[in-house]
């Protein structure tokens, strides 16, 4: 038995009191009431209601030990990025190895894999697939529903994984960016009941009249929490919080526990914070985590007080697995899985013929992972069009990772290299090889480090090269998390010195090959219009 002691949060019944929780066999079997003061809070465990932990880069295992430092004890996870690479035999592996953790991992079954056709990934989930995984007792919902088209126009493939839910009675994730009047209406109709793709006050009031619930994103590329943090006050009943992606890097700094911090900061009532980022994901998902109640698996974390909002302790099933921001849980070995059939690349593979006086230009956008599309008149030598780093029109290449074929290749605007290549294994949602070059020896150079390693980041310059091997598909790595993180923030200091001006050049760099997120991307196949969902000519 144990006992643990301190200022109650109750979100529950909306109160809070001075009082011992009595722990037996990992549930609360009593709670003493009391009438004293502590200079502690107990508060229910904190969970992220959205997230791919492969965006981590960390096996399961592995982020779980980051992610109790901050009081997460729980998330709702979307293995579609393994999936992507590695079919089912990815998520299978991502439950095996989270199993070895307390940390209580919630998979759902991805529902577009791959997100569309017009890119080339390693397996492909179809409805038959989707079909088994829902009926599996780890599997606890429907993954984000990227094809918003096919939902809308009873594509019957995509409604046939839809009403399999429905008849499970598990619930469906939504990702409908921009989306709105009869075209929401009928993506919500059709069963959809989240949505963490939201990025401002009057897309999220429409979704929410329409019933959908909020999920509040703050990751490291996509920061939407600013915009929406006013809906907790509102719609305390209909908001979770999210990270959607996270790198190691701010994994280690912080993770739930700052969204609850800043909502606090920003005046929002207690209870409804706490709501936003334990009760509704609990209530919402089914999941088996305690609230703080008599009979409760004893889940809960421990603070010093709500303005510091310093996380103390963090406990799972009763027992402790994180003190003063050290982790308790163990390091646990692994098998690498991974999938990976390409050749190193030529210089010359790069190459770009002038076709034309204009081009569509890519325009990455800070702390977001939809872009703008521009047209300029790019830098051509020798009947070549090349990168120009003064105007910081830089070259962008997808080579596809699962065959030996000739790359994509376009020029993006705002990445901000001076010098150098960055390149990275981690391309959503097929999982390519992704690129942007200051020249063409510096980006061959980047892409054949990840190829000779099958997966990783890498960055170069002349002969400067480091590199962040991800064996587990190309993903993610088993090596200790916070080692992970330091060769993480080389990376991501070294594109900054190279002159990158994004908060996170690795994580946007992810996404400039996700065709589901408008405007303009490039797949492996060529630049596409994310708009009318077709592919376009890189010149105009």
């Amino acid at each position: 038995m144990k006992k643990v002691s301190g200022n109650i949060v109750d979100v529950v019944n909306d109160i809070i009191y001075p009082g011992t929780l009595i722990i037996q066999k990992g549930k609360i079997v009593d709670i003493t009431k009391e009438n004293r003061k502590y200079n502690k809070f107990i508060i229910p465990p904190l969970i992220d209601a959205h997230v791919h932990i492969e965006s981590s880069m960390l096996v399961p295992t592995e982020f779980a030990r980051l992610a109790v430092c901050h009081g997460t004890v729980a998330s709702v996870s979307d293995p579609h990025e393994i999936a992507n690479v590695l079919g089912i035999d990815g998520i299978n592996f991502m439950i095996e190895n989270g199993k070895q953790s307390p940390f209580k991992f919630y998979f759902g079954a991805p529902s577009c894999v791959p997100a569309t056709s017009f890119e080339t990934t390693g397996h492909r989930i179809d409805a038959n697939n989707v079909t088994s995984l829902l009926y599996r007792e780890e599997i606890k919902y429907l993954s984000e529903m990227m094809n918003f088209p096919g939902v809308i126009h009873r594509d019957p493939e995509v409604i046939k994984k839809i009403e399999t839910a429905i008849r499970l009675g598990l619930p469906i994730d939504g990702h409908a960016p921009g989306l709105s009047g009869q075209k929401l209406a009928a993506y919500v109709n059709a069963g959809i009941s989240t949505d963490h793709e939201t990025i401002d006050k009057e897309e999220a009031l429409e979704k929410l009249e329409l019933g959908m619930k909020i999920l509040i994103r703050e990751g490291s590329a996509a920061k939407n929490f600013d915009a929406l943090v006013c809906f907790i006050e509102k719609y305390p009943e209909k908001c979770m919080l999210c990270s959607d992606d996270k790198h190691p890097d701010e994994l280690v700094q912080g993770h739930i526990n700052q969204l609850v911090k800043r909502a606090l900061d920003a005046k929002c009532d207690k209870m409804k914070v706490f709501k936003t980022a334990s009760m509704n994901p609990v209530m919402h998902y089914g999941l088996e985590v305690g609230l703080l109640q008599k009979g409760d698996f004893a889940d809960f974390a421990v603070i010093d007080g709500f303005e510091s909002f310093r996380i103390l302790e963090t406990w799972i099933d009763g027992s402790k697995v994180a003190e003063n921001g050290k982790t308790l849980l163990p390091h646990i070995s692994i098998n690498p899985i991974n999938n990976f059939n390409t050749t190193e690349k030529k210089i010359q593979d790069f190459t770009v013929p002038a076709e034309g006086k204009k081009i569509n230009l890519i325009q990455a956008l800070d702390g977001q992972i939809y872009t703008e599309w521009k047209q300029e008149y790019p830098k051509i030598q020798g009947n070549n069009v090349i990168s120009d780093p003064d105007r910081d029109i830089l070259k962008i290449s997808v080579v596809n990772r699962y065959a030996d074929v000739q790359p994509a290749v376009a020029f993006i605007n705002n990445f901000g290299l001076k010098k150098g290549a960055i390149a990275a294994s981690i391309a959503h949602d097929s999982h390519n090889i992704v690129a942007v070059g200051s020249n063409d020896d510096d980006l061959t150079k980047a892409i054949n480090l990840i190829i000779r390693n099958k997966g990783g980041l890498s960055i170069v310059h002349d002969k400067d090269e480091f590199l962040l091997p991800l064996p587990v598909g190309g993903l993610m790595t088993n090596d200790d998390c916070f080692t992970v993180s330091q060769d993480y923030s080389i990376l991501d200091r070294k594109a900054k010195a190279f002159g990158s001006l994004l908060h996170a050049p690795f994580m946007t760099l992810s996404f400039m090959a996700l065709l589901v997120i408008p405007k303009l991307k490039l797949s492996d196949k060529g630049l596409f219009n994310s708009e009318t969902f077709e592919f376009t000519n890189l010149f105009v």
